[in-house]
């Protein structure tokens, strides 16, 4: 036991130092081309430039407390305690997500080296590590807590991009300051929506780390309602599958949230009063 938490924690002062040391200058390296490009690509593309610059330092900023945090709780991690294991996901979870939302729209316009994927890898590779490295009951519960959490990621940066997405169109949008029919009413809901699923679903990672049924719920409710407002967004606009994939993404995680409760949280807690 005493190696496994000495490894974890060369993964928490390795990328504790990255995120304070390197995840800030390939953020900068990648804004700015990214910012370059959207330029010549004409005024439609305008809205990425004022909403690429708030979020890319925004997810830096981010990026560098979870680096503070991942060095502070090392003394921690090595003496074995339960509750890091909680804080190492989440610390864990922000550049892998921050990293793939970056890379993006990076790829699209700039193209070439994914800087940001760097960023993503990095943050994957300690997020996989706890959940690899913790002790589970058997195998499969080992991975289903892999995909399970995994999948949650997957879900917290698609909803990311997809309220991103609905400020950048509504920014350019015609008629303004009004909104010119329900294929733009929707977008003022549906970005919103999503970025508030995000919240629930970054929420969701420390609870259920403690195997709580609040953390559950609040996945399930994330799920259902990335579900319930990317379908009717799709049906409405229906010229990119962007929606329809969040759907799907989401009615996976759900799944998987159903099927394998037993393996991710204690059903039996008394905690929670009926």
């Amino acid at each position: 036991m005493k190696k496994i938490n000495l490894i974890k924690c060369v993964f928490a002062v390795a990328i504790g130092l990255f995120m304070l040391l390197v995840a800030p200058i390939l953020v900068q390296i990648s804004l700015d081309p990214l910012l370059v490009a959207l330029q010549a690509a004409g005024p439609q593309y305008s809205s990425g430039i004022t909403l690429f610059s708030l979020f890319y330092p925004l997810w830096r900023a981010v990026g560098y407390v979870a680096g503070i945090v991942l060095l502070t709780i090392v003394p921690s991690i090595y003496k074995g305690k339960e509750w890091t294991m909680k804080v190492e996901l989440t610390a864990y979870a922000i550049p892998s997500i921050s990293g793939m939302f970056m890379f993006l729209p990076y790829i699209s316009f700039v193209g070439g080296f994914p800087i940001p994927m760097m960023i993503s890898f990095v943050g994957l590779l300690g997020f996989w590590s706890v959940l690899l490295f913790h002790k589970h009951d058997s195998l499969l519960e080992k991975i289903v807590n892999l995909i399970t959490y995994t999948f949650i990621g997957m879900m917290a940066t698609h909803a990311f991009v997809i309220g991103v997405g609905a400020q950048r169109m509504l920014l350019t949008r015609p008629g303004q300051p009004g909104f010119a029919g329900l294929e733009w009413w929707i977008l003022t809901l549906s970005g919103e929506v999503n970025w508030i699923a995000v919240l629930m679903l970054l929420g969701s990672i420390p609870l259920m780390a403690e195997r709580k049924q609040n953390g559950w719920w609040l996945a399930i409710v994330a799920a259902l309602t990335i579900i319930t407002i990317n379908i009717p967004t799709q049906i409405i606009r229906t010229k990119t599958p962007d929606y329809l994939i969040g759907a799907l993404l989401a009615t996976a995680l759900l799944l998987l949230l159903l099927i394998f409760k037993n393996r991710l949280i204690n059903v039996d807690q008394t905690n929670i009063r009926e």
